[in-house]
Order: C-alpha cells, then structure tokens, then sequence
C-alpha cells in the first residue's frame, strides 16, 4: 500500500498526495464499515424490520456536534484518561484544540498532526477489541446523554422509510461502530487504524476520514451498496463537511458553523439548529418531503392505516 501510496503521489499529473491519503482513508474506512457491520449481522442474527425496505437511498450523518453534543473523541478522551489510560494533561491538550477549532472554525494543521500522532503512540500495540470494549463502557458513562435528540428524530425517520443510515466520522471506526450500534443505526464511517493479527500497529490506512475523506467515503460505501447518491441525504454542522454534503441529492446543516451556515443559505439546503429549541417542534416534516425517503415513510404509514382499519 505504501509502494502505491508512492507512485502515484509521485507523478506530476496525477492527485496530489492529501487527495491521495483522502481516497486511501475512504476506502479503508468504507470496507471496515461493511466489515464490521456484516460482522455485528452475523453475532445478532436479528428479524428484518416490519418496514417496507428502501434498497437505494441512505441517510450519512456527521457525528460531533452534530449527532453528539462536542467531540466524541474527546469523550472517549476523557474515559479513557479516568482509567488511567494517558495522562489528564492530554486530555486537556485536546479538549483546548478543539475549543480553537469550534471558535475559529479551522483546524491547525499543526495540531492535528500532533493529535494524530499522540493517538497513533496510544493506541500502537494494544488488541483492536479493548478498544470497542472501552468504547461500549464510555458510550454508556458519558456519551449517551449528549446525543441531540432532534439529530436522533432526523435519523430515525429514515430508518422507519427502510433506509440505511451511517455514522461518517473522523473518530476510529471501532468506536464510531459503537455509537452507530447503541443507536440502532446500519453502520459507522470512521477513521482506519492499521492492524495486523487483531492489534493496532500505530499507522494510519491513508489518513484521517476528514474533508475529501468523507466524501470518498460516502462514494466507496454507495458503490459497493447500490445506492443512488441523488436519493440519499446527508447531515452535518461543518463546513469541512460541504464535500460530502454536495454529493448528496439533499444536504442538512445541523447546528451549522459560520461558513456552513453561509454555504447552505448560498445553495438552499436545509438548516436544522437544535442548539436554542427554535426548531426542534418541527423535526422530520420538510426534510421527509425533500429527501425522496418520503417514498418508504408513506409506504409505511399506508400499510400501518389499512393494519388499522382490519383491526
């Protein structure tokens, strides 16, 4: 991978090397995803939904502070360090990054490359499952109450119409998947860690799932699902998100910074700010309409009236 990494980084026509890196870490992160959701089909083995399936339209939603109140690894950060995992000074480093990033609304580069780093010196040489099994314990301490209830509507009408919805994250895939799993959802899209015979080695498969990340993806997983991306929707409150959100055939702001607010009133997307309450009243109405899931909603609620109407 990293002979071909090489090549063509090297070539002067061809991508340059962070789209390179974007695409390695989309499609890592779409065949993890698949993996590991095929995996939990297999341990569960559960009935199919009573709902009328809808087999080429999904729903992709952006995690920190927009399905989860702050930054979900900064959670994971915190139970982690209670456990005695890394230092609290840590901890702190990276919860004052993100507070730069939330009020400035651009990441350091700087920053990123040394938080990458710390989490790669952290994670090197411990088993892939102690880190899900620490995610499940964290889920449930911390991050379970900071779920946006009104993102959480959001993802469950599309769920109800018959639709896969997925997590698309730059946290690690392996806890992405449980947050996707404790919220009923299909799947999570997240950052690859390399592993080799169940333990992580401290690289990364491409690099971060971020920005063109996302995007590729979302791209890979739809190829590879049949999905038609004109009938899917996604959500985010990034502007670093507008990649993903462009390949959709409907893109939500929720809870939207600056710069995505501005892009969204610029291309008449959708803005959902569940931050002040203003309107949370009104989850699921205009989007269901928008979206085409309206399709398997309606179908639903059809089949649930005339079950009215025998009974």
């Amino acid at each position: 991978m990293q002979d071909q990494f090489t090549r063509i980084a090297r070539s002067p026509f061809g991508p340059s090397e962070e789209e390179v890196r974007a695409n390695l870490a989309g499609e890592a992160s779409a065949d993890a995803a698949i993996a590991l959701h095929d995996a939990e089909l297999a341990l569960h083995d559960e009935p199919l939904r009573a709902v009328p399936r809808d087999l080429t339209a999904a729903a992709f939603f952006d995690v920190d502070n927009t399905m989860v109140q702050g930054a979900s690894i900064v959670h994971f950060a915190r139970g982690l360090a209670a456990r005695k995992y890394f230092k609290t000074s840590d901890l702190v480093d990276m919860a004052w990054k993100q507070v730069k990033f939330r009020v400035t609304g651009k990441e350091n580069i700087a920053d990123v490359a040394s938080g990458k780093e710390r989490a790669l010196e952290f994670i090197a040489g411990r088993p892939t499952a102690e880190l899900a099994a620490l995610g499940e314990e964290i889920y449930d301490e911390i991050i379970a109450d900071k779920i946006w209830p009104g993102t959480r509507a959001l993802a469950q009408m599309h769920l109800d119409a018959g639709q896969q919805v997925w997590l698309v994250t730059a946290t690690p895939v392996e806890l992405a998947q449980v947050i996707a799993k404790r919220l009923g959802l299909t799947g999570a899209l997240g950052t690859v860690a390399e592993s080799e015979d169940g333990v992580f080695t401290g690289r990364l498969v491409g690099d971060i799932l971020h920005g063109l990340g996302k995007a590729h993806a979302v791209r890979t997983l739809a190829i590879r699902e049949g999905l038609n991306l004109k009938r899917c929707a996604a959500y985010s409150d990034s502007h670093n998100d507008v990649p993903m959100l462009s390949l959709v055939g409907t893109a939500v702001a929720i809870n939207p910074d600056a710069d995505l607010r501005e892009v969204a009133k610029n291309r008449g997307w959708e803005i959902r700010d569940f931050r002040t309450g203003r309107k949370a009243a009104k989850v699921g109405v205009p989007t269901a309409l928008a979206l085409g899931a309206a399709g398997g909603a309606a179908a639903a609620v059809l089949s649930r009236k005339r079950e009215a109407r025998v009974g």
